[in-house]
């Protein structure tokens, strides 16, 4: 995604080459990346995430406008077909509990349904990852899958994930309003 998408608190704009800094300040700490396919990312990792090495991925800077600084990214991307996309979120830990994912999040749905006129925008994560999967319901995602051990990590260890989405026509039902949309306080 080419731009910026702004909230009243948070700036939303491509990864710039200086930011790998502050990515791999916050996702070389395992307790940031615990639930990222991974895990902890080498300074290596930081700088190719920040350059777009990867090629089926588009990462997004989360910078606190007040302050300037880079909080999270998150990926926001095509995903497998047409007028489909991927959103997901890492963020500082020191950032979390204060509704900036969830304020993000609304404002990348906002402009993937209104502006980049999507049909179903989807989140992945494990079940364990409570925070994550409650953020997705308080943007009135649903849950529409439960992948049993579908992630492998090592020969002995598979993880378990769930899909939430959310498709076009149930954003706009929701109308106009505050975020988040499903009437959930963050």
């Amino acid at each position: 995604m080419d731009g910026t998408v702004e909230t009243d608190r948070l700036l939303l704009r491509p990864l710039a080459p200086d930011d790998w800094r502050a990515v791999h300040a916050y996702a070389s700490d395992p307790g940031t990346m615990r639930y990222i396919p991974g895990g902890a990312l080498s300074e290596a990792q930081a700088r190719a995430l920040v350059a777009g090495e990867e090629a089926d991925e588009a990462h997004l800077a989360v910078v606190l406008k007040p302050e300037g600084r880079l909080i999270g990214h998150m990926p926001f991307h095509p995903w497998y077909a047409p007028r489909i996309w991927e959103i997901g979120w890492v963020f500082d830990l020191r950032s979390h509990g204060r509704g900036y994912a969830t304020e993000a999040a609304a404002a990348l749905l906002r402009h993937g349904f209104e502006a980049l006129g999507l049909h179903r925008i989807i989140a992945t994560c494990q079940p364990e990852n409570i925070a994550s999967w409650r953020v997705m319901e308080k943007l009135g995602m649903r849950r529409e899958a439960h992948f049993r051990k579908c992630f492998e990590v090592d020969a002995a260890t598979w993880l378990d994930e769930y899909l939430y989405a959310i498709l076009e026509e149930d954003w706009f039902a929701a109308g106009p309003g505050p975020i988040p949309r499903s009437g959930q306080p963050c």
